[in-house]
C-alpha cells in the first residue's frame, strides 16, 4: 500500500475509534433482532401485505427474504425517468429467486440543472438531508431483510447512503439508471453560454444548444456530481461492478437491475453472505471513494457529502484528509469540464474497471474491502457482460482504449488529483484545480465583494468587471441561504478570463462539478453569517489565492482587519418564497461546510 494512503486510513480510524465502536455496536443489536415481521401483531402484518397480490403468502409467513426499494424515481428527471420500470424488474427477479420485494417508499429527487441560479436552488442541499430522512421513514417500518436504493444524482445518492448506514444492520445495493447517450458535445454547449452572456446570440440559439445537449433519458454525459456519485458507488462496492455507466432502458442495463435483487436477497441474513452495509462502509471504503474522486477528477460537492455519509457511519473525515490523498493520487481521466470527453467516452475507454484494476496495482486503493459482491475489491475490475438474458462478469480491461481519455498511474494527466485544502485568515476552503491551467492557479488581485450572484450577473453586463479581480460572493453558506450552487456565474466569469483578465471566485457557496476553468476557493468556512473573516472583506481589499501553496489570504493589517465588524446585509429574502419558509429549522440547526454541511448527522 502507498504510504501515504496508509497513514491517513490510520489516522481516520483512530479519529473514529469510539463514534465508529458505538456505530457498530448499534448496527450489531439490530442485526440480532432481525426485521421485526415475523413478530408483527396480525394487524400490523396485515397492513404490511394488504396490497402485496402474489407476493401476499410469501411475505406474510417470512421465510423467503423480503427487499425494501427506495426509489427517488420522477418523470420530470432525465437522470431518473428510467426508474419507473425498475420496481417490476426487482419484483420479478426476487420472486424467480423465491423471495419478494416492495417499494418501501419514495425520496424527492430535485435537479440542480433545473434549478441552477434560481431561489429552488436553496432548497438542493438540504433535500439530501430530506431524502436520508424519508429514506429512514421508508425503512423505519422494519419489514425489509435488505434494501435496494433507486437515485443516481446530486444530493440523492449521498442522501440515501446516509440512510444506508443509518439502516446499517441491513444489506444495501444501489442500482443505478444510467448516462443518456452522448448529444452536443459539453464543450460547444459550453462555447455557446459563454457566447449568450457576451451578447453574441439570443435565446433561441441557446434553448437549442442546451436540449441537443440535455436530450433523452439517463443521466448528463458531463463528469458532474450525479456520476461522480455513479463512480464512488463502485469505488465503495456499494454497486454491482460495471454497473454505473451503462445507458438506460437496454438488455444489460435491466439484467443488471435484476442481478441487483437477486444479489440483495443472496447477502441477506437469511443465507450464507449476510453482508450488513454497516460492514461495506468502513473507513477503507471511504479512503477508496476518495482515491476514485480524485483519480477521476470528480464533482467537489463530494467534499461535503462523503463527510456527511461517513459520518452516518460513525467516521470522521477530514478536509486535511482528503487533501493528502489527492496530492498522491494522480488524474487518470480527462472527462468534461476536465476535457472533452464524456462519461460514455470514458466508459468505452475502459472506464472503472481499468481504472479500480491500476489503481489497485499501483497500491493506491484497499483491496481487502467487503462489498455488496463480495470480499476483495478486486471484483470491481471485472465487466458484465449479457449471456442470453443474465450477467456473467468476465475480465476487465488492462490497457486504455484511448490515452486521451484515460491513462494509467505511470503516466497520468497530472501527478495530483488536483483537490486542495486552502487556508489562511480567511479561513478553510477548497479548490478543484484539475481543470485550471497552470498559469492561473495562483491568482493576487482586489476584491469585488457581492452579497448575491445575481449582483455578479449585473455588474459584468455593465461592464464593471472587465479588469483583474477575485469575485467574492459571500452569505452563500448554508446557515445563510442553504449554500446553493454558483455555476450560473461560470460563463460570466469565463468570459472575463478569457479577454486575458486574472480571474477567481471566493465563497462560502458551492460550485458544481461541472464549473470547469476558473480557480474557484470555495466552501470557505466560517461561512459569512457564521461570522467567518470572509464577512469582513471590502472592496478593493487585495486578496491571495495560491492553489500551489494551499493558502488563501488577505493581504491587510492583521489587526486593522480583525477590528473591522462583519457585514450584516439583510437576508429576509432567503427565509421564504418556493418552499424556503419550510426549511428555516434547517438553517438554524445545520453545521459548517467543514462537517458536511448537515442537519441529521
Amino acid at each position: 500500500m502507498n504510504p501515504t494512503i496508509t497513514a491517513v486510513t490510520h489516522r481516520i480510524r483512530e479519529r473514529s475509534r469510539q463514534s465508529r465502536a458505538t456505530y457498530l455496536e448499534r448496527c450489531r443489536r439490530a442485526a440480532e433482532a432481525g426485521p421485526a415481521r415475523a413478530h408483527l401483531t396480525c394487524g400490523n402484518l396485515a397492513h404490511v401485505t394488504a396490497a402485496s397480490g402474489p407476493d401476499k403468502e410469501a411475505i406474510a409467513k417470512g421465510e423467503a427474504g423480503n427487499i425494501g426499494i427506495v426509489t427517488a424515481y420522477n418523470d420530470m428527471l432525465s437522470a431518473h425517468q428510467p426508474f419507473e420500470r425498475f420496481p417490476d424488474l426487482i419484483k420479478a427477479a426476487a420472486r424467480a429467486e423465491g423471495g419478494t420485494a416492495q417499494v418501501a417508499g419514495g425520496v424527492p429527487a430535485m435537479c440542480d440543472g433545473v434549478t441552477q441560479g434560481q431561489p429552488g436552488m436553496e432548497l438542493s442541499l438540504f433535500s439530501r438531508d430530506v431524502i436520508a430522512l424519508a429514506a429512514g421513514v421508508a425503512l423505519s417500518h422494519n419489514c425489509f431483510d435488505a434494501a435496494i436504493f433507486l437515485g443516481v444524482c446530486d444530493k440523492i445518492v449521498p442522501g440515501l447512503v446516509m440512510a444506508a448506514a443509518t439502516f446499517g444492520h441491513i444489506p444495501a445495493v444501489f442500482a443505478p439508471a444510467g448516462p443518456m447517450i452522448s448529444g452536443l458535445p459539453n464543450d460547444e454547449k459550453a462555447k455557446v453560454r459563454q457566447r449568450f452572456a457576451a451578447g453574441e446570440i439570443g435565446r433561441d440559439e441557446l434553448l437549442k444548444a442546451e436540449m441537443a445537449s440535455y436530450h433523452g433519458p439517463g443521466t448528463c454525459t458531463f463528469y458532474g456530481t450525479a456520476n461522480s456519485n455513479q463512480m464512488l458507488m463502485e469505488f465503495m462496492g456499494l454497486h454491482l461492478p460495471g454497473a454505473s455507466f451503462i445507458n438506460p432502458n437496454t438488455p444489460l442495463r435491466d439484467a443488471l437491475t435484476k442481478a441487483a435483487a437477486k444479489r440483495a436477497l443472496a447477502i441477506t441474513a437469511k443465507g450464507n453472505e449476510f453482508t450488513p452495509v454497516c460492514d461495506v462502509l468502513d473507513e477503507r471504503a471511504f479512503v477508496n471513494g476518495l482515491v476514485g474522486l480524485n483519480a477521476t477528477g470528480g464533482s467537489t460537492n463530494l467534499v461535503l457529502h462523503l463527510v456527511a455519509m461517513a459520518r452516518a457511519a460513525g467516521i470522521h473525515l477530514d478536509w486535511q484528509d482528503m487533501a493528502e490523498i489527492s496530492a498522491v493520487t494522480p488524474l487518470m481521466a480527462r472527462v468534461y469540464p476536465n476535457g472533452l470527453a464524456d462519461v460514455n467516452h470514458f466508459h468505452a475507454a475502459g472506464g472503472l474497471a481499468y481504472m479500480i484494476g491500476d489503481l489497485l496495482d499501483e497500491g493506491l486503493l484497499h483491496a481487502d474491502v467487503r462489498t455488496v459482491a463480495g470480499d476483495g475489491l478486486a471484483r470491481y475490475t471485472r465487466e458484465p457482460k449479457l449471456d442470453g438474458e443474465e450477467i456473467v462478469w468476465g475480465d476487465g480491461p488492462t490497457a486504455s482504449g484511448n490515452d486521451a481519455i484515460l491513462r494509467p498511474v505511470s503516466d497520468p494527466f497530472q501527478a495530483d488529483g488536483g483537490l486542495k485544502q486552502l487556508s489562511g485568515n480567511l479561513g478553510r476552503g477548497v479548490i478543484k484545480t484539475s481543470a485550471v491551467k497552470p498559469e492561473r492557479l495562483v491568482v493576487e488581485a482586489p476584491v469585488r465583494v457581492f452579497h448575491d450572484q445575481e449582483e455578479v450577473k449585473a455588474a459584468f453586463k455593465a461592464g464593471e468587471l472587465d479588469r483583474d479581480m477575485i469575485v467574492v460572493v459571500r452569505f452563500q453558506g448554508p446557515k445563510a441561504n442553504g449554500m446553493p450552487e454558483l455555476h450560473s456565474l461560470t460563463p460570466a466569469l469565463g468570459v472575463t478570463q478569457d479577454r486575458g483578465h486574472k480571474v477567481a471566485l471566493v465563497t462560502d457557496g458551492r460550485m458544481s462539478g461541472a464549473s470547469g476553468k476558473v480557480p474557484a476557493a470555495i466552501h470557505v468556512s466560517p461561512e459569512a453569517a457564521d461570522g467567518g473573516p470572509i464577512a469582513r472583506l471590502r472592496d478593493g481589499d487585495i486578496v491571495r489565492l495560491d492553489a500551489t501553496s494551499g493558502t488563501l489570504e488577505v493581504l491587510v493589517d492583521v489587526a486593522e482587519f480583525a477590528a473591522r465588524a462583519p457585514a450584516k446585509p439583510d437576508l429576509s429574502a432567503n427565509g421564504h418564497g418556493l418552499g424556503r419558509e419550510l426549511f428555516a429549522a434547517f438553517r438554524e440547526a445545520v453545521g459548517t461546510a467543514d462537517t458536511g454541511a448537515a442537519v441529521v448527522v
